[in-house]
């Protein structure tokens, strides 16, 4: 294996982000990393100028690279770029430290390296992170999974939905806590067959998890889950309002983005609980 990678980073309008990151998933990138105003960056890690997103693509050899670069800066006459090499890691490992078990309530949610500390008294959720979000340690994932530890207390043997399921865990929280019917949802097919994994891994097999849209799936949910983008939110809440019976736990909101976010679903008729937040993430509680 090469002892060095390269990188490729992308500074141009936000506006331009999906298209440049086609044309580097197209022109050979091992993977993409997105900075946009939409995720706070890690400390220490240098965030886009207002109005614009950085993208950033790796790659394993110079020709591949520079090809790309070439590419990108004839599509993209706007955009600022730089190739820089960066020495290689064991990222089948390294990766690992970064994911962190948590403690929530009466839930305990790690990866399965870390099965060992979980408390003797805890329920737990082992997730396999892999390529879909929602290990636990995000802090709309805790958001959600203190929601339904709290919910499920007062409320066992409900039907819940989980919306943009990912790994599944919040799908499996509400199962193991005590819910009755549970369904998940996620329009990315690698999401979908991680939290079937998740879900058999856990002894819950009788989560249905698929790829259905929300018009496909039957009935309504004393509880609904969706753990995504404000945006999403906002343009699924007439597909989202149907399906909730008592309670919609939305998450993946940044603070800034509450009151679009709540104008949306109180013009659909919920009524805004106190909800929770985390650092800049907030939660957001509806009552049907």
């Amino acid at each position: 294996m090469s002892q060095t990678y390269l990188s490729l980073t992308v500074e141009l309008p936000e506006e331009a982000s999906e298209s440049v990151q086609d044309v580097l998933h197209e022109s050979g990138a091992l993977g993409l990393e997105v900075r946009d105003r939409e995720t706070p960056t890690m400390p220490g890690v240098r965030g886009p100028n207002p109005g614009e997103t950085i993208v950033i693509g790796y790659f394993e050899d110079r020709e591949t690279a520079e090809a790309a670069q070439a590419q990108v800066a004839e599509s993209f006459p706007e955009a600022r770029l730089g190739l820089e090499e960066q020495p290689q890691q064991d990222w089948s490992n390294e990766w690992k430290s970064l994911i962190k078990s948590v403690h929530v309530g009466r839930l305990w949610v790690g990866p399965p390296w870390d099965v060992a500390n979980a408390p003797a008294d805890a329920v737990r959720l082992v997730i396999e992170p892999k390529m879909a979000f929602g290990t636990g340690d995000h802090p709309t994932t805790a958001l959600c999974l203190a929601a339904v530890d709290a919910y499920m207390k007062d409320h066992p043997g409900v039907s819940v939905l989980d919306v943009g399921t990912g790994t599944g865990v919040l799908a499996i929280a509400a199962k193991k806590l005590g819910a009755g019917r549970v369904v998940g949802t996620d329009n990315d097919p690698t999401s979908v067959e991680l939290a079937r994994e998740n879900i058999a891994d856990n002894g819950t097999p009788d989560i249905d998890v698929s790829g259905k849209e929300l018009t496909q799936v039957d009935g309504t949910f004393d509880l609904v889950l969706a753990n995504i983008l404000a945006n999403t939110l906002i343009e699924l809440a007439p597909l989202i309002a149907p399906k909730v019976k008592d309670r919609a736990i939305l998450a993946g909101v940044l603070a800034h983005q509450r009151a679009d976010v709540e104008a949306a679903y109180r013009n659909l008729g919920f009524k805004v609980l106190p909800g929770a937040q985390q650092g800049e993430w907030v939660r957001i509680d509806l009552q049907r």
